[in-house]
């Protein structure tokens, strides 16, 4: 898997399509979908990774910030970590779960554990704001709109729950501070934290992950 990450991270350096370069190199190592899935979420360009190093803050920055946090992405990855499933540590050192969004949400025994989680982390950082963002399409959005709401109440800092039809845009355009591992919303925000990343090593010590942060295609993330 790390050969065919390493193959697959230089084809993109080189301008090839990610379709046309995962397909590929899935069929030289003859990968099957879910190994080809995982390598899809941890493929990286050195350009990619330089990028996103550049614009990743540190957690020290978040006091006195406003946050805002692509929901789904984070919550499902949290949701994964704390119920023992696989996690992928990518070539430009974001952490994210294996499993792609669906049209469907569907609350687990994690749930509320990860927004209690992130609840704390952010009283802890100092951040004054966090306005999380729900697609509206994804059924369920407002039932876990209320449970987030009725999580987080009377507790700093305020949380703004959002449903959105333009998640990745809003989020790619604003001007705070971003907590998201979408690729495609790293790539056009100003400043990002690596928020499940974060959480996942300081406080779920026993997280199934599986590393593709090193390669000789990749600088350090």
């Amino acid at each position: 898997m790390r050969a065919a990450a390493d193959d697959l991270c230089w084809l993109a350096g080189r301008g090839y399509s990610r379709k046309t370069a995962l397909r590929l190199v899935g069929d030289r190592y003859g990968l099957r979908d879910r190994q080809r899935r995982a390598l899809q979420r941890s493929a990286a360009s050195i350009e990619e990774c330089e990028h996103r190093i550049r614009s990743r803050v540190e957690p020290a920055v978040l006091a006195g910030e406003e946050l805002v946090v692509d929901g789904y992405n984070v919550l499902l990855t949290l949701e994964a970590a704390l119920s023992g499933g696989v996690l992928l540590l990518g070539r430009d050192g974001v952490l994210r779960d294996l499993a792609a969004m669906s049209a469907h949400y569907r609350r687990v025994q994690a749930t509320r554990p990860a927004l209690e989680l992130l609840a704390a982390y952010f009283r802890r950082t100092g951040v004054t704001r966090v306005l999380w963002c729900l697609d509206r399409p994804v059924a369920n959005s407002g039932r876990l709109k209320r449970l987030i709401e009725e999580t987080v109440q009377g507790i700093e800092p305020e949380w703004t729950v959002e449903l959105t039809d333009r998640t990745d845009a809003l989020l790619a355009e604003s001007g705070c501070i971003v907590a998201s591992a979408d690729s495609a919303i790293l790539d056009r925000c100003d400043r990002w934290v690596n928020l499940a990343r974060i959480l996942v090593e300081a406080s779920i010590a026993d997280a199934w992950i599986v590393d593709f942060g090193q390669g000789s295609q990749t600088p350090d993330c």
